[in-house]
């Protein structure tokens, strides 16, 4: 059961957009009650939409003091941000989600030192991560990331091909395959952004009719959060909702 101060929807629906309003234990408090709320209204339970932290851009700091209020899964998309504050964070128990493009270079860094990875999109790139996860390691958590329209500069398989890859993926050892992820077109219409959220579970009820034990879609952002719950997500990775705006450098 979530904890802390009751507010207004309106005023968590502003914050859930934008980020701006009160300090990053505030806005963060806020956000875990606009998840736990959302999932009542669909008819979910307040616990069944995990909330990954996206940390990318923010100093090691911000991400201590989320973690005693309770954060505990962050999402980081470059990783010469995320091992220095991986270094730094080293005695907190932490869950660690690369959540950016992946290219082969850097596969060994983040089998080595990440609890999942969002992005996957190509077999080569899961034949690496599952040779050089570490033997102590437990399996690297997976979801594969599908692209529900084609556009420029973003990674993503078609759902067409959201099967084969993904039992390619089942069939290496060091790695565990939990479902789905997309980062859709944006959309302003809160039914709009339904529509392709429903997409990827689909995708995902038709992993599991081929018999694939899968239980994750990774799905929706500080601006359709409200959809993506609708729609079935699992994880929702949200930073601007919480960390507010990063600097520009």
């Amino acid at each position: 059961m979530l904890t802390g101060p009751q507010i207004s929807a309106d005023t968590v629906t502003a914050i859930v957009t934008d980020g701006t309003s009160g300090n990053l234990s505030e806005r963060w408090t806020q956000t875990r009650h606009r998840i736990a709320d959302l999932a009542t209204q669909w008819g979910r339970l307040c616990d069944s939409v995990g909330l990954v932290a996206i940390s990318k851009g923010h100093p090691a700091a911000a991400l201590r003091q989320l973690a005693e209020l309770g954060q505990r899964d962050f999402g980081e998309n470059y990783l010469q941000e995320a091992l220095p504050k991986q270094q730094e964070l080293q005695d907190l128990k932490l869950t660690w989600h690369f959540t950016g493009q992946l290219q082969g270079n850097k596969t060994r860094a983040v089998a080595e030192h990440f609890d999942w990875v969002h992005t996957l999109d190509r077999e080569r790139i899961a034949i690496r991560l599952n040779e050089q996860r570490p033997q102590h390691a437990p399996p690297l958590n997976i979801c594969v990331q599908v692209s529900l329209e084609p556009e420029p500069g973003k990674g993503g398989v078609p759902p067409a091909e959201v099967l084969a890859l993904a039992q390619r993926i089942v069939a290496l050892p060091k790695l565990k395959l939990r479902g789905l992820m997309c980062i859709p077109p944006p959309r302003d219409r809160f039914d709009e952004q339904r529509v392709l959220f429903q997409q990827l579970a689909d995708c995902q009820r038709g992993l599991i009719a081929a018999g694939l034990a899968v239980d994750t879609l990774s799905m929706g952002m500080s601006a359709d959060l409200d959809a993506a719950v609708a729609a079935g997500a699992t994880w929702v990775r949200i930073g601007t909702a919480i960390f507010g705006e990063r600097h520009k450098k």
